[in-house]
């Protein structure tokens, strides 16, 4: 099928987007999980914030080769509706999260402190899940064997400019935020840390109890010194540590 790669990177893109829907609503906006919620022995804010870091930069990874690919399989986009494609992605990605990761692997849940958690994962299935992998699915079978499109370029730059949108959004702390969140490496003694803030001329606002995780009153121009002294991720310095101001302590 000649269309099957334009298909592909398009549900490819639905997945990336539907990835970006739940880190920036669920696990920022919300707070109602994080990536790793319910697993044994990852339930310290580091840890919890990392996890979550790290599957917004996979997110990152999948779309751009998504939109690399569509634009490359652009010629091949003979009447496929590309929103058909997306949608399919969408869906999957909600309906593989909630079998994997709710119900076979149990790391996380819809919403964790719901009286009744499984109603909340058996809605977002449905309504995420199901529904737009159906509808996905019909506008992909009426448009295959339609006329060429013009519009399917213009749709991947559209798309494309919705994808940026949601990273840009990833990374953005949340409005009124005035600090910053440091997650340091495993094993940073406090005194560590302590040297790290006099470093960077930062200001300690909280901290865990391990001091692994702190909130900070730093410049902008100095957030980067953390890194050279064991920081792992530094919020406002760019992909995957933009969540990590939205995360609650």
């Amino acid at each position: 099928m000649r269309h099957s790669s334009f298909i592909k990177w398009g549900v490819a893109l639905g997945f990336a987007l539907a990835g970006f829907f739940d880190g920036i609503l669920l696990h920022q906006i919300l707070q109602w999980h994080h990536l790793l919620s319910l697993v044994p022995g990852i339930g310290d804010l580091r840890m919890q914030v990392l996890w979550d870091g790290y599957f917004h930069a996979l997110m990152y990874v999948v779309a751009a080769a998504a939109l690399f690919g569509l634009w490359q399989a652009r010629r091949a986009a003979n009447g496929v509706p590309l929103f058909g494609a997306v949608l399919v992605g969408f869906g999957l990605w909600h309906a593989i999260d909630a079998v994997l990761s709710h119900w076979l692997l149990g790391i996380h849940r819809v919403k964790i402190d719901s009286a009744s958690p499984l109603a909340w994962d058996l809605l977002w299935f449905a309504v995420f899940g199901i529904l737009p992998m159906a509808l996905g699915w019909l506008m992909l079978r009426r448009g295959v064997a339609g006329p060429m499109r013009p519009a399917s370029l213009i749709s991947v730059l559209v798309l494309a400019g919705i994808t940026g949108t949601a990273g840009a959004w990833a990374l953005r702390p949340p409005s009124g935020q005035p600090f910053t969140t440091v997650v340091f490496r495993p094993g940073l003694t406090p005194s560590e840390v302590l040297g790290a803030l006099s470093a960077a001329d930062a200001r300690l606002v909280w901290s865990d109890s391990s001091m692994g995780v702190i909130v900070v009153a730093v410049p902008p121009e100095r957030r980067w010194r953390f890194y050279y002294h064991g920081a792992l991720m530094v919020a406002g310095t760019g992909l995957p540590a933009g969540c990590m101001d939205w995360s609650s302590v």
